[in-house]
């Protein structure tokens, strides 16, 4: 029975390295994949799913206002497909996680997503809020604070290296950009002590 599942943390808890070997597991057994990112991150390059510790895979693309049912109806036609990995799932619009799970429903195919929970001012992604709300399974990737805590939350630092708490929602970076934190040691950096 396929479902929709959502893996989720912080910054640099290890999901598309996670994302990335489940994958292989099942390229590994014969099964064919597809994996899917958002194509507004190209940290890694277009098109690519990359992970820190230096693994990687080429990937689809979906971008705002695209119809995700009927990109997994199309994909489906062209032969079988196992699982369905989606990184950087945050970005997903809340329609495109409704068409996602309806692919679960109705193309019975796996989607497995993997994203961040919440931004840097503590606020859930649309993206996020919809897997939240319509997965069948979740499962957090966990992460570390400096002071060994579990990390929940994310600050990101402006150019001179302080936290920020306005700005746009989304804006591309890695760990130039943003630092993962427990919660108490969040509210520290961003002043709500």
């Amino acid at each position: 029975m396929a479902k929709l599942y959502f893996n989720f943390s912080t910054m640099n808890a290890g999901k598309s390295t996670v994302l990335l070997q489940a994958s292989h597991n099942y390229r590994e057994r014969g099964m064919q994949t597809y994996l899917l990112t958002a194509a507004l991150d190209d940290r890694s390059g277009a098109r690519r799913i990359a992970s820190r510790i230096g693994i990687g895979e080429e990937a689809d693309t979906f971008s705002k206002g695209e119809d995700l049912f009927a990109k997994l109806k199309e994909r489906l036609s062209e032969g079988a497909v196992a699982c369905v990995f989606v990184d950087e799932a945050q970005f997903l619009e809340k329609q495109q996680v409704w068409e996602l799970a309806r692919a679960v429903d109705e193309l019975n195919v796996p989607v497995m997503c993997y994203g961040l929970r919440v931004d840097f001012r503590g606020e859930l992604f649309p993206g996020s809020a919809a897997l939240l709300a319509w997965s069948d399974e979740m499962r957090e990737v966990r992460t570390i604070c400096h002071c060994g805590k579990k990390a929940t939350m994310v600050v990101r630092n402006g150019p001179d290296g302080k936290p920020l708490m306005d700005g746009a929602q989304v804006l591309v970076g890695g760990n130039e950009t943003y630092v993962s934190l427990c919660r108490r040691h969040w509210r520290e950096a961003v002043g709500d002590a």
